[in-house]
Order: C-alpha cells, then structure tokens, then sequence
C-alpha cells in the first residue's frame, strides 16, 4: 500500500496579525491534523509535536490535502529543513481550479458530494487556540482532514466532484494519478 497521508493545520495567528498573506512564516501552526492511509489513523499535533509530522510528511509517498500547496506547506517551511515542496503531494483546490477556472471552498464541496459541512472556520479555529482549548480545536482540525480525506475518496470511486458555481450546481470529471512508491527509502514500520 501507498503511504498516502492526509493533512490539514491550524494557526496561532491570522494574516491580519502578521501584516498580510505573504507572510505565511509568521502565521505558526497551532496544530496539525494528519490521516495515515496505511495505518487508517488520524493523528493530531501540537506545536511542540511538528517534528514527528514533519517526518511523516517527509516519509509520504503522497501528501493530499486541501490548499496545501499555498497554505499548509507555507506555514511548515519554519519548522522543517527540506524542500516541503519536493514532496509528493495532491491538492484537491489546485486541481479542481485547473478545470473550473476559479477557486472554490472545502465546505461548499463538502456539502455538495457527502451532504456534511465543516464544523465550523478558521476564524474559530483562531478563537480556540487563543482560548486554550486545544482539544477542541485538534477535533476541529481532524474533521478537516476527514472531509478532505472522504473528498479524495468519493473522487477516487466516482471521477467527479459537483459544486455549487452561485446558485447552479454543476458537476466537474476529476481523477488523481497514483503517486510513485518512496517503499526503497521508507524503513517498514518507521510510522508510530
């Protein structure tokens, strides 16, 4: 089996907070939320934990999530010493905006294909972390990665995904191509 990961993080503060969007390394993860698809397990990390991540991530024959490419992997580059962007990896919004044209979020194609919705934003998110509560916002964080993980899957069983473009619903043909295997440099059973 693949060793395909699905991740998803949090931030201690907003763009607003660090002086705009291209500020991704000064955002800090708050947690971090990761699927293992060979260990069919959900893992969720604080800030002080992003090094077992990091490894994870690095050991990834694919790493799938939704905006990784200009978010998740922006915020990681301060914690890491590779390349985030040499890893394999799939991003759901950047290949969906390939064949609509235009960006659309999690929560409307969640609603669309498995009739759920997120729990709740990232301006919660924030209000969590600065609240303490980060049990709460470890379970918010993992069903963003359940989301995006079930998206992947209704994709990879179904070729398609439907979204809401204002008030028509219309439906987009989508595959993923299977990632290489890493297998000859990942050590069996280096996961957890």
């Amino acid at each position: 089996m693949l060793n395909k990961i699905v991740i998803d993080f949090e931030t201690q503060k907003s763009f607003d907070e660090v002086g705009g969007r291209d500020k991704h390394h000064l955002l800090k993860i708050s947690v971090a939320g990761l699927y293992s698809y060979p260990l069919n397990k959900y893992f969720a990390f604080a800030e002080d934990q992003v090094s077992k991540l990091a490894d994870m991530i690095a050991e990834a024959d694919q790493v799938i999530g939704f905006n990784i490419k200009h978010f998740d992997f922006e915020v990681l580059k301060p914690y890491v010493s590779y390349d985030v962007h040499s890893i394999p990896y799939l991003d759901i919004l950047e290949e969906v905006e390939k064949l609509i044209g235009h960006r659309v979020k999690l929560e409307n194609l969640a609603q669309m294909n498995l009739g759920t919705g997120k729990s709740g934003d990232g301006l919660e998110a924030l209000k969590l972390y600065k609240q303490g509560r980060i049990e709460d916002l470890k379970k918010y964080c993992l069903d963003d990665v359940r989301i995006t993980k079930e998206l992947y899957d209704y994709v990879q069983k179904y070729n398609k995904l439907l979204y809401k473009d204002y008030f028509e619903t219309k439906e987009v043909k989508i595959s993923f191509t299977e990632p290489e295997s890493k297998k000859n440099t990942v050590k069996q059973g280096s996961l957890f």
